[in-house]
């Protein structure tokens, strides 16, 4: 099950991340966030070198309204720093598999 933590980093702080990264946006209670975690869970496994962030978002929390963010569980697929794809409720695994596949091939970010 995905932990989403309380504490937000900065978006400075990813806007300079280098390489892949993965921030989930949702929170444990969520219905699609739970439904969603059977296919987080091992595609985000088959990629241990790709750093997940999970966020716990909701009311007043300004890092989901600065990707704006509006529903439960929203994957940002960062390449340094730059978001490259998005995956909002994905309901099957594929729809992870393809954007972290393209964020950890060696080259320049994209958009």
């Amino acid at each position: 099950m995905t932990t989403y933590s309380s504490e937000q980093p900065d978006r400075a702080d990813l806007d300079a991340t280098e390489g892949p990264a993965v921030v989930i946006f949702g929170t444990t209670w969520c219905g699609h966030c739970l439904a969603a975690d059977r296919y987080l869970t091992p595609a985000l496994a088959a990629h241990p070198e790709v750093p997940v962030i999970a966020v716990e978002d909701g009311k007043g929390r300004r890092l989901g309204r600065s990707y704006r963010v509006k529903l439960w569980p929203t994957l940002i697929f960062l390449r340094d720093g730059v978001e490259v794809d998005r995956v909002v409720r994905p309901t099957g695994r594929a729809m992870i598999d393809a954007p972290l596949a393209t964020i950890t091939q060696e080259g320049p970010a994209t958009t």
